[in-house]
């Protein structure tokens, strides 16, 4: 047994003690008006950590406005902001100032081990640097032909599951289905790798990734919120041999996961370095990588578990995401069939056009897709009220000041237009809250309306943040997502490809989906295990 009661003793008592030394040497954000926390043990965490997604940032941001002032384990303060000037300083005129926080990296490592999303700072920069030749324009416009194949395969399996049913219509499960076809499409285009996940082939990275994100983070115990906390106040090494080595039954799916992929990831290091000494150099994203790691000097180079963490990096964010987003794009259209149909009308209408221009092959281009302003509307409207990574963490290097686009009322009654934040600040970043800012999207902006992005309601923003439509879905500035384009491109593919053939509906499970937050947003049921979205699809009519 490890002797994790006398650690956690020493760590609580040194946590209260480092506590009341900051409270009274350290600037203050007490003044900031916020929720009254439930307890002083636990702050308010289990509001934050317990509902759906946005559930308490939404109800907090109308009372508070764009800085709340909320309450962590042990009475510490910290911040939530969704203030579009705060927000524009802190991801791109701070940069590097404001870095990871140093609990929330460990999850990171244990998803991801340590590649970009673990890296800050100077790291960062190192990491970006090798990885960017993979995840330019070019390269993200010329993976649309393997999206749309991808989509199709989808649609494949679909018609012959519906063509056996009596009212050619079948309730399926959107996002295994969506996450099947995007893992096998991140295999392909980033690895040269045939997961074999739409096949149901027995591929053990195909399994590991399954409903890991909610039988690991769904539903986070009280006192898992109070360890992870604690780890802020153990030394890195400690840290790591705890998230690592402690015996956890909510851990061991992910530990495992990371364990497989890294195997694989090892192999294909392996076989792309052997390749690129013969002169052979394939296309792909970890090719790519191995061939400029190769090039650079030892102080910029990659380590080689920087470069197989890549692998968990790319499979989490262009996996994960893109086959949430597609649901939650999906789950819209069938609560909204007016939208639904409009869309589908605009994609069937653009069909044509590409059929008469003629060639060889039917094929869309990203001009086709940039020609559909229906479906940009929809896209953007899907990544502004859903977006899958709903919450960022950072903490002040230093002593800083934020710039405010509303002033704030402290308690004393003190009106202020710039808020003094202490080194060490810790911010919690709601991009759900921000994406439903009345300020910047309009009065109905907790309405899903793809509208808005058509009737020129939405004006030029005087904070711009985000790469998108001014959303924080994608993050911005130094940590602007580095396969964005990527993954606008494959949610616009997967939407074209089967909305023009399917329709979609509700089903009573679908009624009863949550917004969970599992560190990315995935649709569950109530009250049953795992990632899904049952819907009705049917074949749509063609006019």
């Amino acid at each position: 047994m490890y002797p994790i009661l006398p650690l956690v003793g020493l760590t609580f008592f040194l946590a209260c003690c480092y506590m009341i030394y900051r409270h009274f040497t350290h600037i203050s954000v007490a003044g900031v008006p916020g929720p009254e926390p439930s307890s002083w043990l636990l702050g308010n965490m289990p509001e934050l950590a317990g509902g759906q997604v946005g559930e308490a940032e939404f109800k907090w941001q109308e009372i508070y406005g764009g800085v709340v002032r909320i309450k962590a384990p042990l009475g510490e303060d910290r911040l939530l902001i969704t203030d579009p000037k705060a927000l524009q300083y802190i991801y791109q005129t701070a940069g590097y100032r404001y870095h990871k926080q140093s609990e929330r990296i460990e999850l990171t490592r244990l998803i991801s081990g340590r590649g970009l999303l673990w890296a800050d700072g100077n790291d960062h920069k190192r990491h970006r640097k090798v990885m960017i030749p993979g995840f330019g324009i070019p390269e993200a416009k010329a993976l649309l032909p393997l999206f749309f194949s991808y989509a199709a395969q989808i649609g494949t399996k679909w018609k012959d599951i519906i063509g056996t049913t009596a009212d050619q219509a079948a309730v399926l499960d959107i996002t295994g289905w969506a996450s099947r076809a995007t893992l096998d499409a991140i295999g392909e285009l980033a690895f040269d790798y045939q997961f074999g996940a739409m096949e149901n082939a027995d591929n053990v990275v195909s399994q590991s990734w399954n409903n890991v994100f909610t039988d690991t983070f769904r539903a986070p115990s009280d006192a898992s919120l109070l360890a992870l906390s604690l780890l802020q106040y153990v030394p890195r090494c400690v840290r790591e041999f705890l998230v690592d080595n402690v015996p956890c039954a909510g851990l061991e799916h992910v530990r495992h996961t990371a364990q497989v992929t890294t195997e694989v990831a090892r192999e294909l290091v392996a076989s792309k370095s052997a390749a690129l000494l013969q002169g052979k150099c394939n296309r792909d994203i970890m090719s790519l990588l191995v061939q400029a790691n190769a090039s650079e000097n030892e102080k910029t180079k990659l380590t080689e578990d920087e470069l197989l963490s890549q692998m968990h990096t790319i499979i989490m964010a262009g996996h994960e995401t893109t086959a949430n987003s597609f649901s939650w794009a999906v789950f819209e259209l069938a609560r909204q069939p007016e939208i639904q149909s409009r869309l589908r009308r605009e994609i069937h209408s653009m069909e044509r056009v590409v059929r008469a221009r003629g060639g060889s092959s039917f094929e869309f281009t990203t001009a086709d897709i940039q020609a559909m302003p229906y479906l940009t509307a929809v896209v953007k409207e899907v990544l502004r009220f859903h977006p899958v990574a709903f919450n960022n963490f950072r903490q002040s290097a230093t002593d800083d000041v934020l710039p405010l686009s509303k002033p704030i009322t402290l308690r004393s009654g003190e009106v202020i237009t710039e808020l003094p934040v202490p080194k060490g600040m810790k911010v919690i970043i709601s991009i759900a809250a921000y994406n439903r800012n009345k300020e910047v999207f309009g009065l109905d902006a907790d309405v899903f309306n793809p509208e808005r992005w058509l009737d020129g309601s939405m004006r030029k923003p005087d904070s711009p943040i985000g790469p998108y439509a001014n959303l924080l879905t994608f993050a911005g500035g130094l940590r602007t997502c580095i396969g964005w384009r990527m993954a606008l491109l494959e949610l616009q593919a997967f939407l074209v490809e089967l909305l023009s053939d399917f329709e979609f509906s509700l089903t009573p499970e679908a009624t009863r989906v949550r917004r969970e937050a599992c560190i990315v947003m995935v649709p569950t049921v109530e009250g049953q295990k795992g990632t899904q979205l049952p819907l009705r699809v049917s074949l749509a009519s063609r006019e």
